[in-house]
């Protein structure tokens, strides 16, 4: 089986590593001020993450760790209400934060924490998902191994590592002794993976009667669990099918538009496709929507209701595919030239092997089919969230130019670019999540009770969602001079506060030590 999931990890952004593949955990934490025993930030406008509109300013008490008080101290243009302020006590830690705003952590549900092949240390990708005020990843299929990402996870739990809460879903059939092709053997897997401490699992494909088996006995043990509806066995296998049998999350798109089909059973192939060029896999995919039933048709909607009544969630990743839609503006993102790693930009470049990386010829013609697929593919996940529909974040980052944290920032554009309310958008990327995740009674919103995650900047980012990058938004100050607004300020996570942008210089540092000097290069140039 392993072997098999080796071979199948090149089908979608989510590499299967061996033990051997590792990458270097995260050094012990020297960055955060905290925990304090209280914590208070002071005057912000808060955006909870349920839906509410923005109130301020407001003051919230955290102790231990856990929101304590959310108190409204005035009005917006007047001077704050010191005699409705929380009273200080002596050894409390204060943040006068007045003018800024907060929000509830972002959750990253489709974060790989990097690996050999792409070079990046588990420091490097855990603080540039800080930075962008990232405090919770599900790790879909452990790349790392699970062991070792158990460990990761106890270590951030302790917060003896700058790093978000990491939840770990094994890829399935990871760690069998043999190939796993029965019910009892597909059961039996699902009760060790419980065993070992795996928060879900992540699936991939296999035959029906070991997915059957599989994801129902997952259900019945209490995981939650994720799907990529690979391409080798979407045929017989699909996202209903998945929805049914008890899967709580799908991620990606496959397995959607084959439910959606009418006047076919199989995706329409070129009659020379190969798996295994994976040009023709993704230039394939980009005509995949266009094969379904139309929007708001009766088949359509018969899907669309039939997942929702199974309160099943929709992960897109729309990012992860954009460079597909335009791949010169994926590959010139501002950022590549300070925070991408040479090695990752190296695995990047057009090749026949590394994953993610097919454009042996890609052309203006692809990338037309491409953006006719987003515009349905789109549809369908609006409507999805219109009619009730849970849908979440997750960026999916290390592949196709998608870069850690900024890549989540983008995934967060493309559900607005998709009709999502700035609002509806927050809380896919913070209340959905947590509910997806089964953590909802924990974090998700900032409520009190609730612990202490928090994304905090000076500017809003309703107006402008791009002041959540690293990098900033661009203004023209009153000089007529362009300067950068924005960027996360704080980030805290369980009640300890990071500064955002002194993260983003570690990164920073990182890159250009092992640049030494040298410029990242666009593929084929040699300036």
């Amino acid at each position: 089986m392993i072997k098999r999931l080796l071979l199948l990890s090149t089908f979608c952004f989510c590499l299967i590593f061996s033990t051997q593949a590792q990458i270097e955990p995260a050094p012990d934490r020297n960055e955060g001020d905290g925990p304090y025993g209280r914590l208070i930030l002071r005057g912000v406008t808060l955006v909870d993450g349920t839906g509410a509109p923005p109130i301020g300013p407001v003051d919230i008490v955290v102790e231990n760790n856990r929101i304590a008080a959310i108190q409204v101290v005035g009005y917006p243009g007047l001077p704050i209400s010191e005699g409705r302020r929380p009273k200080a006590e002596p050894g409390d830690k204060e943040y006068d934060l007045e003018g800024h705003y907060l929000l509830p952590g972002f959750i990253d549900m489709h974060g790989h924490i990097g690996g050999r092949g792409q070079g990046t240390p588990a420091e490097y990708v855990y603080k540039l998902w800080m930075a962008h005020g990232i405090t919770t990843v599900r790790d879909p299929s452990t790349g790392n191994g699970l062991d070792w990402v158990l460990s990761e996870k106890k270590r951030s739990q302790a917060n003896e590592i700058t790093a978000p809460r990491l939840l770990a879903y094994t890829a399935f059939g990871q760690g069998a002794s043999e190939s796993i092709t029965t019910a009892a053997q597909a059961k039996a897997w699902v009760q060790s993976n419980k065993d070992k401490g795996a928060d879900g699992i992540k699936f991939f494909g296999a035959n029906p009667e070991v997915m059957q088996a599989a994801i129902s006995e997952n259900k019945k043990l209490g995981l939650r669990s994720a799907m990529h509806h690979q391409q080798l066995d979407v045929a017989r296998w699909n996202v209903l099918n998945s929805a049914r049998a008890g899967l709580t999350s799908m991620e990606h798109w496959y397995g959607l538009p084959e439910a959606l089909f009418e006047d076919r059973t199989i995706q329409d192939f070129r009659l020379d496709y190969n798996y295994q060029n994976e040009q023709h896999r993704f230039g394939e995919a980009g005509k995949l929507w266009k094969q379904a039933a139309a929007p708001y048709s009766d088949h359509w909607n018969a899907v669309m209701n039939e997942l929702l009544a199974l309160d099943f969630t929709l992960d897109p990743t729309f990012n992860i595919y954009e460079a597909n839609r335009d791949l010169m503006r994926a590959r010139t993102a501002e950022w590549h030239s300070v925070y991408t790693l040479p090695s990752l930009w190296k695995f990047y470049q057009p090749s026949r092997q590394s994953h993610g990386s097919y454009w042996f010829d890609w052309t203006t013609e692809e990338e037309l089919q491409w953006k006719e697929n987003y515009r349905l593919w789109m549809t369908f996940i609006n409507e999805y969230k219109n009619r009730g529909g849970r849908v979440t974040a997750g960026s999916d980052s290390g592949f196709i130019y998608q870069l850690y944290g900024f890549a989540y920032i983008r995934e967060l554009e493309l559900l607005r670019e998709a009709g999502f309310h700035p609002l509806e958008v927050i809380r896919s990327a913070t209340m959905y999540g947590a509910e997806a995740l089964g953590m909802d009674k924990e974090i998700g919103t900032v409520e009190v009770g609730k612990l202490a995650d928090f994304v905090i900047l000076e500017e809003n980012p309703l107006q402008n969602l791009k002041v959540l990058y690293g990098t900033g938004a661009i203004r023209i100050d009153d000089t007529n001079t362009p300067i950068r607004v924005g960027g996360v300020k704080y980030t805290v996570k369980d009640g300890i506060v990071y500064d955002a942008k002194a993260l983003l210089k570690d990164v920073q540092n990182m890159v250009e030590q092992a640049k030494g000097g040298v410029l990242l290069k666009q593929p084929g140039l040699d300036w």
